[in-house]
């Protein structure tokens, strides 16, 4: 009797335990931006926008472009360059802000937020482009872009 009190009081802790970290993980996903299908497309589903139609591939003001998801600053404009292959490009990202992973076709390297794990395009190395020879292409859905304050 004593025996079977222990076990039921035992696996309903447990239930309770498992419980927890499911709404700590449903709490987080709340927290980011809501995304339309096409966003999610992109940023969730790892696809890719069609080159030349981002709304920041020929962009130039001064400020942060950010995660569309959860807000987090990725890429200063000083970093931004015309690669002209119709995604921005950035040959440096903010420090930390950027994960970089190999890619399931093998030969290239994605990058996603180091915050929230979106997809924001691919990393490639060695083209000559800029001094610091790194080619970010991001694509322009997944960002948002925080304008410098006017001073």
């Amino acid at each position: 009797m004593v025996l079977s009190l222990f076990i039921i009081t035992g696996l309903t802790a447990c239930a309770q335990k498992q419980e927890k970290a499911v709404t700590s993980k449903t709490t987080k996903k709340m927290e980011w931006n809501k995304l339309t299908k096409e966003e999610e497309d992109v940023i969730v589903r790892k696809g890719t926008e069609y080159p030349g139609t981002g709304k920041y591939d020929k962009f130039s003001e001064k400020g942060i472009y950010a995660c569309k998801r959860c807000n987090a600053a990725l890429y200063k404009s000083d970093s931004k360059f015309d690669a002209h292959c119709g995604w921005p490009a950035f040959d440096d990202e903010i420090k930390g802000s950027v994960k970089r992973i190999p890619d399931a076709d093998g030969q290239r390297v994605e990058i996603v937020c180091a915050n929230c794990g979106a997809h924001l395009g691919h990393v490639f190395s060695g083209e000559g482009f800029t001094t610091k020879n790194t080619r970010h292409c991001v694509n322009s859905i997944s960002m948002v872009f925080v304008p410098d304050k006017k001073k």
